[in-house]
């Protein structure tokens, strides 16, 4: 039987695809668990028109995170801390402040897509963090962390 996938399932396919399975399986539990529905015609039309309005999102989207790029890579970021006279700082840096510091500079970036290398900065120095723009662009910064 021939259906199209609703949702990803695991060991079978990703949303949107057509597949052939078997009638019991698609009967029984694809198409009850709103996993698939049957491949009629006019089904593949809309998983067509689906298919194509999304590819033209997702160039848009890439168009986007590439000037992200552009800009967060000459983005000087300086983030500024207490610290001792050792250089050791109280508490430590994470990904809120340097998405603050992002902020500050003209750049909205959620700190969810923030990941830093080192996991606790505790010290005064230069950092680097990875922010992912897109599944396919990751955009490397280096950023200071300065005594206040």
């Amino acid at each position: 039987m021939e259906i199209i996938l609703t949702q990803d399932v695991d060991r079978l396919g990703s949303k949107n695809d057509t597949l052939d399975v078997k009638a019991g399986f698609a009967r029984n539990f694809l198409i009850p668990q709103g996993m698939a529905v049957a491949a009629t015609p006019s089904a593949k039309k809309v998983v067509a028109e689906v298919i194509k309005q999304q590819s033209h999102k997702a160039v848009k989207a890439l168009e986007e995170a590439q000037k992200l790029q552009t800009k967060l890579e000459a983005l000087s970021i300086k983030i500024g801390a207490k610290a001792g006279e050792s250089g050791k700082i109280f508490g430590s840096v994470n990904s809120i402040q340097i998405a603050e510091a992002i902020q500050a500079g003209g750049i909205s970036i959620e700190r969810k897509h923030i990941s830093i290398a080192d996991d606790s900065i505790k010290e005064l120095g230069s950092y680097e963090a990875t922010v992912k723009l897109h599944k396919e662009i990751n955009v490397t910064i280096t950023f200071e962390v300065v005594a206040d």
